[in-house]
């Protein structure tokens, strides 16, 4: 896996990547309801955090998100 800084991408193409991580990842965000744009809020404030980053994996040809505590792990 390869980590993609935020800042080389377009915000359109930012927001793209995490609107298809939340419907990949389905509704599981506890006890209550959150609606899309909460979601797609929450993963933008993380990847701004630096708590999340973009990877993008060569042998699926796929870009997600993901926590960099998981990501140290996998980057080359």
């Amino acid at each position: 896996m390869i980590k993609i800084p935020i800042e080389s991408l377009d915000r359109s193409i930012i927001f793209s990547i995490i609107e298809e991580f939340v419907l990949r990842e389905g509704t599981d965000y506890g006890a209550y309801e959150v609606n899309f744009q909460s979601k797609i809020d929450e993963i933008y404030r993380k990847l701004e955090s630096d708590e999340y980053s973009i990877s993008y994996d060569e042998s699926t040809e796929s870009c997600t998100i993901i926590a960099n505590v998981s990501l140290d792990k996998y980057c080359n």
